[in-house]
């Protein structure tokens, strides 16, 4: 326990120069955007005292290295800047609008998980059978459509023609206001406060922004259940089992799928972080105000402070999602090597 507990501890430390990297990056891409903050504030009509009183109040008049050191030492003090765009810290708004995007990959996830897992075990236990071939199709179609051109045909088909859905414009309806914030989550906090009304409301806007990011997060789980089943099922430790007479749910449930979920867990850690990602246009989509649709408007108006805020953050959530399942994987799975 104590060599899994140092192993652990190595792999926390070895996350650093990712995060460190990060920021470096991070930096340089945004001083890397077409288009200059300083004229953007300062006005169409500015002219060139003005845009350069407004560069000398953004810092932009120093050198790269300069600007980069003020940077990271302000990072150190947990301050990420003031967005340009909205005259708020870049902290204040990523903490405000970052339980918005995270309900919404839950929940998607949480979909794509109910669909895909039994979808792979049927495709798995049935090769070469219609199952088999509905869930390639599945599987290619979420590889294929872009979440954008998902999310608006979705919205083309039930709100616009059937009407089932409500309009996609952001959490709630128009009717209703906020629950009290706890958690962030609208589902949550309208649960906590006992508001039967709002959960319905802010359930029925998941619908499709979720359903857009299941179906895109469908394909790999889908693939690796198959395929991690299929390999369980031609092991020897199944067909012992076979042998001996155990039912078949048992034989899929607890030996199957039981080996092969480890790594589905892999699979589910990496899909979290790529719909995160996704959730950028989906946000922009479905007018959701998370951290995405934030991204997308300090990128439009060059406000280095927003969109290096946004890369970071985005980037640490990367890292602390794949440390954690590579920590719960090196805790719970022996097969995980300890010189590695």
């Amino acid at each position: 326990m104590r060599t899994k507990l140092h192993q652990v501890g190595r792999r926390l430390l070895q996350a650093l120069p990712s995060v460190f990297g990060v920021v470096v990056i991070s930096f340089a891409l945004t001083r890397a955007l077409p288009g200059d903050p300083a004229i953007y504030f300062a006005g169409a009509m500015a002219d060139k005292e003005s845009i350069e009183q407004v560069r000398i109040a953004l810092g932009l008049d120093r050198s790269w290295l300069e600007q980069f050191f003020i940077y990271v030492g302000n990072l150190f003090k947990g301050d990420m800047g003031l967005s340009l765009s909205t005259g708020q810290p870049v902290l204040q708004e990523l903490l405000t609008r970052l339980p918005a995007s995270l309900e919404l990959t839950f929940i998607g996830l949480g979909l794509a998980v109910l669909l895909a897992v039994p979808l792979g075990i049927l495709a798995a236990t049935h090769p070469g059978s219609w199952i088999d071939h509905v869930c390639r199709v599945l599987v290619t179609a979420g590889v294929s459509l872009p979440t954008f051109f998902t999310g608006l045909f979705l919205i083309y088909i039930f709100y616009y023609l059937l009407g089932w859905a409500p309009s996609p414009l952001g959490r709630l309806d128009i009717l209703y206001l906020s629950p009290p914030t706890v958690t962030g989550f609208y589902t949550i906090d309208s649960l906590l406060a006992r508001d039967g009304e709002t959960f319905i409301s802010s359930l029925k806007q998941l619908i499709l922004p979720a359903f857009t990011l299941g179906l895109f997060a469908l394909a790999p789980i889908a693939r690796m259940t198959r395929g991690g089943m299929l390999g369980a099922l031609s092991s020897d430790y199944v067909r012992t089992a076979r042998a001996n007479g155990l039912a078949r749910a048992t034989v899929l449930l607890t030996y199957a799928f039981r080996n092969a979920a480890l790594p589905l867990l892999t699979t589910l850690g990496m899909v979290f972080s790529f719909l995160l990602g996704a959730n950028v246009l989906v946000e922009k989509v479905f007018s959701w105000p998370g951290i995405g649709s934030f991204a997308i408007e300090a990128l439009v108006a060059s406000d280095y402070a927003a969109v290096q805020g946004f890369v970071l953050t985005m980037a640490l959530l990367f890292v602390v999602v794949n440390l954690t399942i590579d920590v719960i994987l090196t805790l719970t799975d022996p097969r995980v090597g300890l010189d590695d």
